[in-house]
């Protein structure tokens, strides 16, 4: 058998991954801004869309495509989710309706036309 055979046992090393790909752990700053983009969705509250936003931004960049595991969601998910939140905190701004002249305005419990 020649020396530089494949299928020599001899030659068998034990597999040992790179440094890099043995710690597997969430990022907790992508949770983070998972969370209050989701806490915005429901409050919409607009001071913390920003915070968000820079999140998701920082999840996007820092993403590792070695370390994730085989079924996890990108963090693209989370920027755009992020962005959302930012959209629908300010869009009541943006689509409120102008209110009526103050001699026009009602009351609550005035039904009908003056």
């Amino acid at each position: 058998m020649p020396q530089d055979d494949p299928r020599d046992s001899s030659l068998e090393t034990k597999f040992a991954p790179p440094q890099t790909w043995k710690q597997e752990s969430a990022d907790g700053l992508a949770t983070s801004g998972m969370f209050l983009a989701g806490l915005i969705m429901v409050t919409r509250n607009r001071i913390l869309a920003w915070p968000s936003l820079i999140l998701g931004v920082s999840a996007f960049i820092n993403q590792h495509p070695l370390r994730t595991k085989e079924g996890s969601t990108p963090p693209i998910g989370n920027l755009m989710l992020a962005t959302f939140a930012l959209v629908a905190s300010y869009l009541p701004l943006i689509l409120k309706p102008s209110s009526p002249a103050p001699s026009q305005q009602q009351t609550p419990l005035d039904f009908g036309p003056k």
